[in-house]
């Protein structure tokens, strides 16, 4: 078999089993719905290891499959890039999905839309492994759309809930504003760089460093800070970066799985991707790299104190995502695009084993979500338990544990940023580092150690699932193992990924051709300098102010929800100003909502009553046939029949045109 049937067979065999387990579903049933899906998903996973140790031999490919369209000089494709990059991607996709797929069987058992849940989640993975081994724009924004389009089914996908065909309806509008953004980039590039291809692109990119565009009349931009900032409004969107985040909370309402696959480990981290793809870009405008840091540092520090309010044990988790995506993206703005590709790596295991452990919880805590209602969890749920404790100290930075060395990395880069917003930007990942220990252990303490409360939660007949629960029947009890398996296999590379891929991945050469930094941008320079190694940085790690910032967090958090549990509601009710502020989420959805659902409502409004109904109907419509009727009436006065009427008016009318020669001709004597 050659490595191009591979490459083929790798995003092919995924869509295989959704064409499978969504349009013959009925008739091959359950089994064999997640039988042919976690197959097609398991050739994906085989062959992108394939894939990685050919790349890992020196071996790397750039070509095109399929001639869509050829239109003079411009020719639309389908092709592969195959590179360090594109390899470490389609591990991560297709081992995080894998372990997704396995622990559907256990989580939807009982779901009517069992086999169209495979279906969708199978068609997902096929989306995104295009979006990565694309080799030019057009077929980046076909997966780009893809993953859109299916994340949208997704979220929606208990549609008989108000509550999530709002927020599916929600994802998908502010999605678009992104990716009208997005587009708009794609276009630029087309328009002057000639082609879509990305080696083309990136060639010719040096060249058009000093090139302008005219936005408005006399104002001259560069012209690729503009594409770049474009560019980047798409990865905004699509990887939930403030202003545009609001779509991702609101998504917790589809099914959790779904939670771990799109909203934690692949499809938001697809904007921290393309970034790094178009580093030859972006490395030619500082403007652009300060625009990405900042908004980065904003989204990291401010969505990471929402999650301190949240009682929904998903939601808590899905403002860890967004802070935690904050923190690539702020590496992406340093230009230490290897870190940030290193953090999306290991956020996606021990953050899709938060996502997966919050589900084991719901399921034993029969549909139970508000983590205010739980307690003592521990003791019924081992498995759960000691896979949640390895996820959340691998999130707070914990040394030795994979997100100490990629959260580590991400603060000694910008530290050495020396662009625009570096120093805010250190300041919210330092701040962010107690921020995320002091929400994680909130969560962790709450649900697995104090007392009991799960008996005293009020009834709700809402569960996640649609169902009625009965007022909880029975005390928590342990998944079944198609749910555990995946959380302890997610479990060991939470803990030993990081350890074995820092010296490859940042302080090495893995990404050399894949990712481009410029001279004057030093930062992972810097980072390469003062790291000698995993064990040497884990060792430095417990004598750092990062450290001992978590540290601070967990003990806050156990001092507040174990040992003086009345605490957190007297702090909350003396600073109710800020904590309203928390628990409204800044606001920002009734902004939007005033601005734009109901500003653009009143706007329209005002176009249908003064411009539809009053200019156009009234002026332009029934104004001109007013006229047309006034001068009709006029006109059939004159219309009388008689003949002697009309000589009469003749008459006049000669008589009229004489008079007004003569009066010109006396004018002119």
């Amino acid at each position: 078999m050659t490595m191009q049937t591979v490459y083929l067979l790798i995003p092919l065999a995924p869509l295989f089993g959704a064409l499978v387990a969504g349009l013959f579903g009925r008739a091959v049933g359950r089994t064999g719905a997640h039988v042919v899906t976690i197959a097609g998903v398991a050739v994906s996973l085989a062959g992108s290891i394939w894939v990685f140790f050919d790349v890992l031999a020196g071996n790397t490919f750039n070509g095109t499959v399929y001639t869509w369209l050829t239109s003079g000089d411009l020719r639309l494709e389908v092709g592969f890039l195959i590179d360090s990059l594109t390899a470490t991607m389609m591990l991560v996709v297709t081992s995080v999905s894998l372990m997704v797929h396995v622990y559907t069987i256990g989580y939807m058992h009982d779901d009517p839309g069992y086999q169209r849940f495979f279906a969708y989640i199978s068609l997902f993975t096929f989306s995104m492994l295009m979006l990565v081994m694309s080799n030019n724009f057009l077929q980046l924004f076909f997966g780009w759309e893809a993953v859109g389009l299916v994340s949208y089914l997704l979220i929606g996908f208990w549609y008989k809930r108000p509550t999530a065909t709002y927020a599916n309806l929600k994802a998908f509008l502010v999605n678009r504003v992104g990716d009208f953004g997005f587009l708009l980039g794609i276009g630029l590039v087309l328009a002057f760089f000639g082609t879509l291809d990305y080696q083309a692109v990136f060639e010719r990119a040096p060249s058009m460093a000093d090139a302008g565009i005219e936005l408005l009349p006399g104002t001259t931009w560069s012209l690729v800070t503009v594409t770049c900032i474009l560019l980047f409004i798409g990865a905004m969107g699509k990887s939930a970066q403030f202003p545009l985040h609001v779509w991702l909370p609101d998504s917790m309402e589809g099914p959790t799985p779904i939670s771990a696959l799109i909203h934690a480990a692949t499809m938001v981290t697809a904007g921290i991707f393309m970034v790094a793809r178009m580093s030859p870009l972006f490395e030619l405008s500082d403007t652009a790299l300060s625009v990405v840091l900042v908004t980065g540092a904003i989204t990291a520090l401010f969505m990471g104190l929402l999650g301190i309010v949240q009682n929904d044990i998903k939601r808590v988790v899905a403002y860890s995502t967004l802070s935690q995506l904050g923190y690539m993206t702020v590496a992406l703005g340093a230009s230490a695009y290897s870190v940030a590709i290193f953090h999306l790596m290991t956020h996606a295991f021990f953050k899709a084993l938060l996502f997966l452990a919050a589900g084991s919880v719901i399921i034993g805590m029969h549909h139970n979500q508000d983590i205010r209602w739980m307690g003592g969890v521990r003791r019924y749920m081992p498995v759960t338990w000691i896979t949640s404790l390895i996820g959340s100290l691998a999130l707070i930075g914990t040394p030795f544990l994979s997100g100490f060395y990629s959260k580590d990395s991400i603060i000694i880069a910008v530290s050495e940023a020396g662009i625009a917003g570096a120093g805010f930007a250190t300041f919210a990942v330092v701040a962010g580092v107690f921020i995320t220990a002091f929400y994680s252990f909130r969560m962790y303490f709450l649900v697995f150690h104090g007392e009991e409360r799960y008996h005293l939660k009020p009834h709700d007949p809402h569960d996640e699932h649609g169902h009625d629960d009965h007022g909880h029947a029975g005390k928590p009890h342990e998944s079944p193992w198609v749910v555990t398996l995946p959380l302890v296999a997610l479990a060991v590379p939470s803990v030993v990924i990081g350890y074995l891929a820092l010296s490859p991945m940042v302080l090495g050469n893995w990404f050399d051709g894949a990712i481009f930094v410029a001279e004057g941008h030093g930062a992972l320079e810097h980072l390469r300098a003062h790291t000698h190694g995993p064990l040497e940085m884990a060792l430095h790690g417990f004598v750092t102010a990062p450290f001992w910032l978590a540290l601070a967090g967990v003990v806050l958090a156990w001092y507040l929800y174990l040992k003086r549990p009345d605490l957190p509601a007297a702090i909350a009710a003396r600073m109710k100003g800020l904590h309203a502020l928390l628990l409204g989420k800044y606001y920002i959805d009734e902004l939007y909502a005033f601005l734009f659902r109901d500003g653009l409502r009143k706007v329209g409004s005002f176009l249908w009553k003064v411009g539809d109904v009053k200019l156009i109907d009234g002026v332009m419509v029934n104004g001109s046939a007013w006229v047309v009727g006034q001068v009709a009436r006029l006109s059939r006065q004159l219309q009388s029949g008689y003949l002697y009427t009309y000589a009469f008016t003749m008459l006049i009318g000669v008589l009229g045109l004489l008079l007004l020669w003569l009066a010109r001709t006396r004018a002119v004597f």
